[in-house]
């Protein structure tokens, strides 16, 4: 599986950007899909997440009402809307997908999922 991010961008405080990610493989639609980021000096934090059917969805606190995540099983795509950015959101985003049973369960911990994207840069101007 190769998971291919892309949409990051500079924009400034309180802008939207749409973050994408690609995936090869034909069981798309089978994988639980998250996206994380990591700013640099920090450790990498969950930031959304959505489970094979998009019936289950989470998000993290600092993101809750402000970031949309989505997906499209036919173009096996998940998307990952942010609005009212802050330069708090600066990082590099990653997506990541885990291949294994489907389940309702929306996975948090980088660890618990199987492939990674390269990460997309995105950066928020105050």
């Amino acid at each position: 599986v190769q998971l291919q991010a892309s949409g990051g961008g500079l924009v400034q405080a309180g802008g939207s950007l749409r973050l994408s990610c690609a995936a090869s493989g034909r069981t798309f639609s089978r994988y639980s899909m998250g996206w994380f980021r990591q700013a640099p000096g920090k450790e990498r934090e969950f930031v959304a997440a959505i489970t094979w059917s998009g019936g289950n969805i989470a998000y993290a606190d600092s993101v809750k009402g402000r970031f949309t995540i989505s997906r499209d099983n036919a173009k096996n795509t998940v998307y990952l809307q942010m609005n009212s950015l802050k330069p708090e959101d600066t990082a590099l985003y990653y997506c990541a997908a885990r291949e294994r049973q489907p389940t309702v369960v929306v996975y948090k911990i980088p660890r618990e999922y199987d492939y990674w994207g390269q990460g997309t840069q995105v950066t928020v101007s105050s």
